[in-house]
């Protein structure tokens, strides 16, 4: 009764299936791998002390930064050099913009330094001038930002001493000297504007990409999910496209429906 799984039409049905589920039960375990590398980064990073409780360290044995180095306070000396302006930042539920310095350090390459951040459009609220001379810095260590990152300004067209992204990528063509591939936000900024507005704000640091409970983590969560429906509805089919062509071959044979209704030849 089931020497049809022999025919050609079937051995391309029985490939398809023997193919299928493998490659559905290895992405979804995939998937699910992503899944649980999300939960121990984001369990690890829970485990972290604050950024605030631990001791600043050197900048360059925080690099490259990683999800273990991102947000650890990193110190820096060097002299403030261009200032850039990023705007369509937002901190507590009001729009601003980050006064971004870059730092140009004793070996000629430049840190991105977020001094803070201020209320209102660039070029409308007043911006507390850098500090002069030789500065030492301590701030969050920030990896550099990327499309996907909040308030980025992908769109470009800004005015002149603007800045959509704050990554080494967009900053090499606008400085004549090299740029670290990150940047940090001071804590510490400066408080002595005239006014409420025009008072520097500190910028929080953030978790970085991929560390926590996101819904990017849900989401391979999702997918996992999917992938393992989609072989077991690949069983599901074969074993009903089985069931129903002996069905078909035992109406044939006891002569319930002539042959050539069915296309299934009995032996």
């Amino acid at each position: 009764m089931y020497r049809f799984l022999l025919t050609p039409r079937w051995w391309g049905i029985n490939l398809f299936a023997v193919l299928a589920i493998p490659l559905c039960v290895f992405m979804g375990t995939w998937q699910l791998g992503r899944f649980e590398d999300r939960v121990q980064s984001h369990e690890q990073a829970a485990k972290q002390p604050a950024p605030g409780a631990r001791a600043a360290e050197p900048l360059n044995d925080l690099l490259p930064v990683d999800t273990v180095t991102s947000g650890r306070p990193a110190t820096a000396t060097g002299r403030y050099a261009d200032q850039f302006l990023v705007p369509g930042r937002e901190l507590d539920d009001k729009s601003g913009f980050y006064v971004l310095n870059m730092l140009r350090t004793d070996g000629g390459k430049a840190l991105p330094v977020v001094r803070g951040w201020l209320p209102g459009r660039p070029g409308h609220t007043p911006v507390p001038a850098a500090p002069t001379g030789e500065v030492t810095v301590t701030g969050d260590l920030q990896a550099s930002e990327n499309t996907g990152t909040d308030g980025v300004d992908t769109a470009g067209g800004l005015p002149d001493g603007q800045l959509g992204m704050i990554s080494a990528a967009s900053l090499v063509n606008l400085v004549p000297y090299d740029v670290y591939d990150a940047w940090v936000t001071l804590q510490d900024t400066d408080r002595s504007g005239d006014a409420e507005n025009s008072a520097l704000r500190p910028v929080p640091a953030v978790a970085p990409q991929g560390s926590g409970l996101d819904l990017k983590a849900f989401q391979n969560l999702g997918y996992t999910g999917e992938w393992f429906v989609f072989a077991a509805f690949v069983l599901f089919m074969w074993f009903r496209l089985v069931r129903r062509e002996a069905e078909a071959a035992r109406d044939v044979k006891l002569g319930l429906v002539p042959d050539t209704d069915t296309g299934t030849r009995t032996a």
